[in-house]
């Protein structure tokens, strides 16, 4: 597989209405997804917001697991944490990685809600000749204006119930075990 980075956006993302909204960063968010990430060999966690304070926000929970006694207190968390990176859009996101990737990224978004999706095998061979960025969404999920960029749309994660709202760090984690976990 080529380099694989993920994103989480806060922007644009959905409320339960429909509407375009910018969600707030959680610390949990950033514990669960570099863990996981690393886990699973991804090169970068961009955590992306407009919001300066959230950035900031983001940025002191970082220094401490990177810097602070967190890093000290936990060598592990902060080889996770040392992947992730801040950014105020997705295009910013993208170009921060595109020297650290080697190639244009191939942006490939996620929604539990979508019915045009690859599947992961596609996904998979798509990695194997370009890097790809996973994009994930906050909230209830991307922006409408995202799908509409021509970025290829992963085929949702599905339990076997009609119920599929599940938290952003379970499906990435769900989705990454499936691209990139030990074969069967």
């Amino acid at each position: 597989m080529s380099q694989l980075a993920l994103a989480l956006l806060h922007y644009p993302v959905l409320d339960r209405q429909g509407r375009v909204i910018t969600t707030a960063v959680t610390n949990l968010d950033l514990h669960d997804l570099a863990r996981t990430g690393r886990t699973y060999g991804i090169s970068r966690l961009y955590v992306v917001t407009p919001v300066a304070g959230q950035r900031d926000l983001a940025g002191r929970i970082l220094g401490h697991w990177r810097e602070g006694f967190g890093a000290a207190y936990n060598p592990d968390r902060r080889e996770a944490f040392s992947r992730v990176e801040v950014a105020p859009t997705l295009g910013e996101a993208i170009a921060a990685w595109r020297p650290l990737a080697g190639a244009e990224p191939l942006p490939v978004l996620t929604g539990a809600r979508r019915s045009d999706g690859i599947s992961f095998e596609a996904c998979r061979e798509l990695a194997r000749t370009r890097p790809l960025m996973l994009v994930f969404g906050t909230g209830w999920g991307l922006a409408p204006e995202l799908f509409d960029q021509g970025w290829p749309v992963l085929a949702p994660v599905r339990g076997r119930s009609d119920y599929n709202h599940l938290p952003v760090r379970a499906a990435a984690a769900i989705i990454l075990d499936r691209l990139c976990g030990e074969a069967d």
